[in-house]
């Protein structure tokens, strides 16, 4: 029995929270001894497929079908099956992407499973997985166990792991020839709510700001800290549903969920829907007026003051470590 990891890619570049699921991978196999496996889906001899044979797998799969080129939902699902029919794993583990979660049920499903989704960790028991996952909007945690026979399924949440852990060591690739039935929709160009659409998950460094910069024009502070740190920006909900910023820097509950190396949050309270989005960053720091402020209780830095005098402050000290 072994572990499969999906690998998810656009044009043979990785999406980094699939190395996420790799480093899963590898704990789980070594709690409960099983060999991990990735599977690539690709219309070609996919070039990702040497990238990830470089850390410590069994095998690399690329499932091979002209249909696979461009995600779909019916190609995807068509080649997951017949990997899993042949390989007969004991896990199928992938990160809790939008792509994933638009296919994974369908594939569950063909084998009479559910999906245990948007993981945050796991403990081994008698040779099976204890789950848990987050509930009523991250209020409560779960145990969650499945039962019945082999594969279960399991998506992560994006910082549950860190992809920089992924064990390096040396894999062989296998090709593998799919069969993929009617594809019944027709692939456009993704969709973007913004022009300058940002994908936050991929940011090392994140500044955000929350009803705390008082107006749009005080926004231009926290910029001067995110562009010295070569930094993303940010926000909590009231500041996009104010217009203050598009609604692709939101982080939260509601909006994008993050896990960069350090996340500064600039006049944010802490409501229990935006730590949900940037509770697995690395380092956090908040910067509040309010001492009793529940970012208080997560921040690895705290900072009881006025932001606005708090954040020039830190932008002149970087300036000078800088040189």
């Amino acid at each position: 029995m072994s572990i499969l990891v999906f690998i998810e890619h656009k044009d043979c570049v990785l999406n980094k929270t699939s190395l996420e699921a790799v480093t899963a991978a590898q704990s789980i196999g070594k709690d409960l001894g099983l060999k991990v496996s990735v599977v690539i889906p690709c219309d070609k001899d996919c070039a990702l497929a040497q990238e990830i044979a470089g850390y410590g797998l069994e095998k690399v799969i690329v499932a091979k079908n002209a249909k696979l080129g461009t995600y779909t939902p019916d190609g995807y699902a068509d080649a997951w099956t017949e990997i899993i029919n042949k390989e007969n794993p004991q896990y199928v583990v992938m990160a809790h992407t939008y792509q994933v979660r638009d296919f994974a049920p369908k594939v569950a499903t063909r084998f009479g499973k559910e999906v245990v989704g948007d993981c945050i960790r796991y403990k081994a028991e008698g040779g099976k997985l204890v789950l848990t996952r987050r509930i009523f909007l991250g209020k409560l945690d779960a145990d969650v166990t499945v039962g019945g026979d082999a594969p279960y399924f399991v998506t992560f949440q994006s910082g549950a792991f860190r992809g920089d852990n992924a064990e390096k060591g040396s894999a062989s690739v296998e090709t593998v020839e799919v069969n993929v039935g009617d594809i019944r929709m027709e692939a456009e160009e993704p969709f973007q709510e913004a022009k300058a659409s940002v994908d936050l998950t991929k940011s090392g460094i994140i500044v955000a700001v929350g009803r705390g910069i008082k107006s749009q024009e005080n926004i231009a502070v926290a910029q001067q800290l995110a562009d010295i740190l070569g930094a993303d920006l940010a926000a909590s909900r009231p500041i996009c549903d104010a217009e203050w910023l598009p609604i692709d820097r939101q982080i939260g509950s509601s909006g994008q969920t993050v896990a960069p190396r350090l996340y500064i949050a600039l006049g944010i309270s802490g409501a229990i829907q935006h730590i949900v989005g940037m509770k697995n960053a690395g380092t956090i720091v908040a910067i509040n007026k309010d001492s009793e402020a529940p970012i208080f209780d997560i921040a690895d830095y705290g900072i009881v003051g006025d932001l606005f005098e708090a954040v020039p402050t830190l932008v002149e000290e970087i300036k000078k470590a800088k040189g």
